[in-house]
């Protein structure tokens, strides 16, 4: 317990902006755990934003807000941690209802002046001063923004951003591979087409419409789907052992990839084999083996030589309302990030281990594999940070429930 002067010390620090090190933080932590109102765990909370750690702020904030609904720096605070992240709507929504429970308020209305002023809303940005003014006519902070209102010349609101669902995605590329004379079939979620040298092959579309919503380019949909199908009606049949990896699906899975090579894998998993190149994951068919001399032990011993020699960051995240962003300090869950969707099966390899130990401190560990994108995971005894998981559920292409990963095995938890 630190004494009220150096609470009070703490406090003001925070008050001001600046960033507390880590060792006043935890002292701050501590007596906010010891503490029944909202001041010090928004104190905390604060602090964080402070160090530019917002992500790590926002469970804090919205427990307060559940806690402490009708607090007014409360929900100035969640506004606050929501522009950090740029989740400009939310922010603005936590303002209004600031207003609702402080009419008026002036802190409130200039922070939706400034919001308003980067829609390009220019008259919604100078009502709010204008408010903000009349309630305090001293308030140099809303004066001098009435004044750099007056004479700003506003662009225009932004053009809105195209959204592309996965079913127009597929529906466009499916049509584009038609004009392009490629031979294809849906399999499932996959795409079965027709190789430049005869063969088939299997493509995941999942894997391509996350490339296209990471950087959709920008001359549209259309565009980008034309020349996806080009490189598509271009690839080979060849197997390189060089771009052999594994992967993890769930039991059943070959019923939406007949004809790929599997073997049974840990933990009622099972193990495919996907061949990378620099733009398609391809699963590897079980026919493609006869035609190059291969067994499926050679394939199996190459995909896993390779994963093991590329371990990924494990990095630190927070799970807000059903999503999984990234942490700037602890926050008990870490991801496997990759980046390749070989997360889950890169687990089991002994570099991936060795840093999730340093990570982790060592231990079981509980793991959730229901995104391809990353493999999520805890301390299997910490209870809080387990339901986190558990509540996260999967994606559709994901695998379902929650493993755990002690030493080098894998089981259901």
């Amino acid at each position: 317990m630190i004494s009220p002067a150096e609470l009070e010390r703490l406090r003001r620090k925070v008050e001001a902006g600046d960033v507390l090190s880590g060792a006043e933080l935890d002292a701050l932590r501590a007596e906010a755990a010891r503490s029944p109102g909202p001041t010090l765990r928004l104190t905390v909370a604060h602090a964080l934003v402070n160090a530019d750690a917002e992500r790590e702020a926002l469970p804090w904030m919205q427990s307060l807000r559940r806690d402490f609904p009708k607090d007014l720096q409360v929900r100035l605070g969640l506004a606050r941690a929501l522009l950090g992240l740029e989740r400009h709507r939310e922010a603005e929504v936590e303002l209004r209802d600031a207003l609702v429970l402080s009419p008026g308020d002036p802190e409130a209305l200039k922070v939706l002046a400034v919001l308003a002023l980067r829609q390009g809303e220019g008259a919604r940005a100078r009502a709010y001063v204008a408010e903000a003014v009349e309630r305090d006519p001293f308030d140099a902070e809303a004066k001098l923004l009435r004044a750099e209102l007056e004479a700003a010349d506003l662009p225009p609101p932004p053009a809105p951003e195209e959204q592309v669902l996965r079913p127009e995605f597929t529906a466009a590329l499916t049509a584009a591979l038609g004009r392009a004379g490629v031979g294809f079939r849906r399999q499932g979620r996959d795409l079965l087409v027709k190789l430049s040298s005869g063969g088939v092959g299997r493509v995941d579309v999942g894997s391509l419409y996350a490339a296209y919503r990471e950087s959709p380019g920008a001359h549209g949909l259309t565009a980008h789907v034309e020349a996806l199908a080009a490189r598509l009606g271009g690839l080979s049949s060849g197997v390189s052992l060089d771009a052999l990896r594994p992967v993890l699906r769930p039991a059943g899975f070959v019923a939406g990839a007949q004809g790929a090579l599997l073997r049974p894998g840990p933990a009622g998993l099972e193990v495919f084999y996907v061949l990378e190149d620099a733009e398609f994951v391809r699963y590897l068919p079980a026919s493609a083996l006869g035609e190059v001399g291969l067994t499926p032990e050679a394939v199996d011993a190459a995909a896993w030589h390779h994963l093991e020699a590329r371990p990924a960051d494990v990095r630190p995240v927070v799970i807000d309302q059903g999503e999984v962003r990234l942490a700037e300090a602890f926050s008990g869950v870490w991801a496997v990030m990759g980046g390749d969707g070989h997360d889950g099966a890169r687990l089991l390899t002994k570099a991936q281990r060795r840093r999730l130990d340093d990570a982790t401190g060592g231990g079981p560990l509980r793991v959730s594999l229901g995104r391809r994108e990353m493999a999520l995971l805890c301390r299997d005894s910490d209870s809080d940070s387990v339901r986190r998981l558990a509540s996260l559920g999967h994606a559709p292409d994901g695998v379902p429930g929650l493993y755990v990963l002690d030493g080098d095995t894998l089981r259901v938890a």
